[in-house]
């Protein structure tokens, strides 16, 4: 039976949904996803950009400390749930944010995630880093934190000069990747290295972005099922790209291709729910490619 294929990208999001005319399908794990996309970045480094360009595909390459939740249909400050945090609570004041957090995270060359890291990402926020991020839009969002502390490895505070209830809710957008102590900003804007379920393995200006699957993703119950998504390709020119996808490599800009899978199906998050060979779209137009 001859089925129709369609995949829709939520704005801010890389995150698909596939649907087919004729209904349930087989699942079957791993498979390649090939993805069109609208251009190409200026680095691979999410806190220096300030497009969706790197945004969408390197949201899965990391983890934040809280995050909105993916499964409800609108950001709201009741949505925020931990992901590297395991909790966080406000002083009486409201002027100290404490995160108690995972312990066992490692970043994809093996080393441990720590508090450390967390205060390195916000000194690198706020300038005030031995090494400066060559770029940095989001500076102002943290005008407000005096300093960042650490307790021990697992357990770091936000200390404000007044309270701000929203910090949390930036914390919790695509735009605040915790970055590693151990890798310079400028390694970060050519080979990023995350805690994400996926791991970042190359990019070519103009042509593609491709990262892979973690196989050490820290949260084993949402491990990804897709092996690679090796091509965010770009084309100038649109009529090429949906050449492309007539030939079965790729689809319309913003849209996918899947290898590996027998029948591609609805439902599934492609950085959390992993459903086998099934992506769907994004809720979180704050949170990018795979969250």
């Amino acid at each position: 039976m001859k089925r129709e294929l369609r995949a829709l990208a939520a704005a801010g999001s890389l995150s698909l949904a596939f649907f087919a005319a004729d209904g349930a399908f087989a699942q079957k794990a791993g498979g390649i996803l090939k993805i069109g996309h609208f251009d190409s970045p200026a680095s691979m480094s999410m806190l220096e950009e300030s497009t969706q360009a790197v945004n969408r595909p390197m949201s899965g390459v990391f983890n934040n400390l809280v995050i909105f939740n993916q499964d409800e249909a609108q950001n709201t400050p009741e949505s925020i749930v931990p992901e590297l945090a395991t909790e966080w609570r406000w002083s009486e004041d409201g002027t100290e944010l404490t995160f108690p957090l995972h312990q066992g995270v490692k970043w994809h060359d093996g080393k441990p995630f720590t508090a450390a890291d967390v205060k390195c990402t916000l000194d690198l926020l706020q300038g005030k880093a031995a090494e400066k991020l060559r770029i940095n839009p989001r500076k102002p969002w943290f005008d407000n934190v005096s300093e960042v502390s650490t307790n021990g490895d697992y357990e770091v505070t936000f200390h404000l000069k007044r309270p701000q209830p929203s910090l949390l809710a930036m914390l919790a957008t695509g735009w605040t990747p915790i970055y590693p102590c151990h890798v310079s900003p400028a390694q970060m804007r050519q080979h990023p290295v995350g805690t994400g379920p996926f791991k970042f393995v190359e990019f070519k200006a103009n042509q593609s972005i491709t990262v892979v699957r973690n196989p050490d993703y820290w949260k084993p119950a949402a491990l990804p099922r897709w092996h690679r998504i090796p091509d965010h390709q770009r084309c100038v020119d649109p009529a090429a790209l949906l050449h492309r996808g007539q030939r079965g490599r790729v689809f319309r800009r913003d849209h996918a291709t899947v290898e590996g899978c027998e029948k591609p199906a609805a439902g599934g998050d492609l950085r959390h729910g992993h459903s086998e060979c099934q992506p769907q779209p994004a809720h979180q137009p704050q949170r990018a490619a795979f969250r």
